[in-house]
């Protein structure tokens, strides 16, 4: 191996994700992670080993690399997984290459044109509904019928390390009959997934089930952050708005859906059965360990939630299918979040809305202090990564700090 790997990195030989990076004396380029390395892959096509315009790669978003499509950016993703495992090839003894991944800065991998995010875990809407509709009827009679979505907020999504501000909008508190204005008191994050389109389409054109697997380049962890109490009051009859559109934190590494191959199982059966063109063959979930940690200020971490992105009722291609079943148009770079990922135990619960029940059930946390939301000065941390055996694929991190509302 050309350079060491650390047991159980989220980087390994097996994952290879996309990412933008930049240091003191390098712009914002593309490079590849690699165990506690970035491999920067404009300085690697300076070997004349690559067959394209290797310019793209001195770009600060990684667009017009994945417009060149899967057959090139896979071949490129093979090439290194061999050049890495080569001690006599064409990245031997070349130290300047390689950039240590704590004195680079990430930067937003792709420049998101539109964003969507969906509502495809059942356990989460059921929750939701349990605590906001009907104990007894959670599920809104569409929901096993339809991938639920709606259209988010674009140009607040900033990568992880970015802080973002606590949001301002109208509440309807308890025991008022009408609404005050100020910052939310339930700040909440949302575990999600979310993958990168990698292909466009033309208005009027549809992607099938059977097709979608070739319009994602890879997926990144995705926390959409929500003001539960200014959705409360905002959500009918139109749905979310303020409550999401203030920010939503994304990793920086692009992990290609190649990588995660060794990892796809069976998700959960749908009944009733869906509409044709929202069928598919074969397994099209994927088995990824998610966790949750919020660290306070000054205080101690503590993980909150373990998740897992197996427990999707709806897939990424029924997603993408039902998106451009009318005929929407998709472009490269667009983002789609899968929705809040819960599992059944409380512990696996992808909100704090869930977690503490709507504020009635306090999460301790190991420094002693108690959460219903999150609080100024917390840090929220997602983490993910996928093993099976000796392989092991992980998406890094993504990190945000919480400040006070300007």
């Amino acid at each position: 191996m050309i350079i060491d790997i650390p047991e159980n990195s989220d980087f390994s030989i097996h994952n290879i994700p996309f990412g933008i990076f930049s240091t003191q004396d390098r712009s914002p380029r593309i490079g590849v992670a690699i165990g506690a390395h970035i491999l920067d892959l404009a300085a690697v096509a300076e070997l004349d080993v690559f067959d394209f315009n290797t310019a793209l790669l001195e770009k600060d978003t990684l667009n017009d690399f994945i417009s060149l499509g899967k057959e090139i950016t896979t071949r490129v993703r093979k090439k290194i997984q061999y050049w890495l495992k080569d001690d006599e090839s064409v990245l031997a003894g070349k130290p300047e290459l390689f950039v240590k991944q704590s004195e680079a800065q990430m930067h937003m991998p792709v420049s998101i044109g539109d964003y969507t995010d969906f509502y495809s875990s059942m356990e989460h809407a059921t929750n939701v509904g349990k605590m906001f509709r009907d104990p007894e009827n959670a599920l809104l009679p569409n929901w096993k019928h339809i991938p639920v979505g709606y259209h988010g907020r674009a140009s607040s999504i900033v990568v992880s390390g970015v802080p973002i501000h606590r949001p301002k909008g109208q509440t309807m508190p308890k025991g008022t009959e009408t609404p005050v204005f100020g910052p939310t008191k339930r700040l909440d994050f949302e575990l999600e997934m979310g993958f990168i389109c990698g292909k466009e389409t033309s208005m009027g054109e549809s992607i099938s089930t059977k097709e979608a697997e070739d319009y994602i380049f890879g997926l990144v962890l995705f926390n959409d952050w929500s003001a539960r109490d200014i959705q409360k009051w905002e959500y009918v009859p139109l749905g979310p708005f303020l409550a999401k559109n203030f920010a939503s934190s994304i990793s920086p590494w692009v992990v290609p859906l190649e990588a995660l191959e060794p990892f796809k199982l069976a998700g959960p059966k749908q009944e009733p059965e869906v509409l044709p063109y929202l069928q598919f063959e074969g397994n099209k979930n994927y088995d990824i360990n998610l966790e949750v940690i919020i660290t306070p200020e000054k205080g101690e971490k503590t993980t909150v939630c373990f998740s897992n992105f197996k427990h999707m009722y709806w897939n990424m291609l029924q997603q993408l299918a039902h998106h451009t079943v009318n005929g929407c148009n998709i472009n490269i770079g667009d983002i789609m979040a899968s929705g809040t990922i819960s599992g059944m135990e409380e512990n696996s619960f992808g909100s704090m809305l869930e977690l503490s029940w709507g504020g009635t059930k306090p999460i301790k946390l190991n420094d002693g202090s108690e959460r219903k939301f999150i609080e100024d000065g917390d840090t929220v941390t997602l983490k993910g990564y996928a093993k099976k055996d000796d392989i092991r694929v992980g998406f890094g991190e993504v990190t945000t700090k919480v400040l006070p509302a300007k």
